[in-house]
């Protein structure tokens, strides 16, 4: 996972707003501009993969922290928002008012702000997001939801050769942070983040290479046929 300087943080974060609001400038065709999502329990190397995806795809990555960085922020939290114009902003608004339906979301300040980003993300689309419960945010027709999962030990080594720690601080590491990570999902989207009928794809990185998964997104996320909103 890569982790972020606070001025790194602010520069991502600045020169994707300056991005959205150029392309504000620009007329989009009708169909929804699509986003990958993509969750894991760690240690399965998702976010070199990922990023991957992102780059050969050439669209947007956000990652854990960066979304963290604009929900946390209220001054970077209200330009993101503003990004969108009066047509995304109600296409958004609907997401949420749908998700919070659906789901019986809690009424907290964190989690308003972070579906808000995520929405915000999901109009401008052409993205990849890991984590943060994306994949449960953002409607199923405008996005393709990809869950990463490998067998424990394998982790555990994948944590250990990537960090140079022990075998103990790996496991401690990684079944740590997987509880998180699906308590998570359950306390703010009441779902279970290992239920693999809540995405289009499961890859278990026991048996597949990284560069196998990045083709096969990549291939999927370019021969569907995406939903289009009526936006007369």
């Amino acid at each position: 996972m890569e982790k972020y300087s606070p001025k790194t943080l602010d520069k991502l974060v600045e020169e994707q707003i300056k991005k959205w609001q150029s392309n504000r400038k620009k007329k989009y065709k009708k169909p929804i501009r699509p986003v990958i999502t993509i969750s894991r329990i760690p240690g399965c190397n998702a976010w070199n993969i990922a990023k991957k995806i992102s780059e050969e795809l050439e669209i947007d990555f956000f990652d854990k922290e960066i979304v963290d960085d604009i929900s946390q922020n209220a001054d970077v939290n209200r330009r993101v928002v503003e990004t969108v114009d009066e047509q995304d902003n109600s296409i958004v608004l609907d997401w949420l008012s749908t998700l919070t339906m659906e789901r019986h979301l809690w009424p907290d300040e964190y989690l308003n702000h972070l579906t808000r980003i995520i929405g915000t993300i999901g109009a401008h689309g052409h993205a990849v997001i890991l984590g943060r419960g994306a994949s449960y945010i953002l409607p199923k027709k405008v996005c393709l939801r990809v869950l990463i999962v490998a067998p424990l030990e394998l982790r555990i080594n994948n944590v250990r050769n990537t960090y140079d720690v022990s075998e103990k601080v790996a496991r401690k590491n990684v079944i740590g942070v997987e509880s998180e990570r699906i308590a998570f999902i359950r306390r703010y989207f009441h779902a279970s983040m290992l239920d693999p009928m809540n995405y289009d794809f499961v890859f278990n990185m026991e048996m597949c290479e990284p560069d196998t998964v990045v083709e096969m997104v990549k291939t999927a996320y370019n021969t569907r046929k995406w939903y289009k909103y009526n936006t007369d």
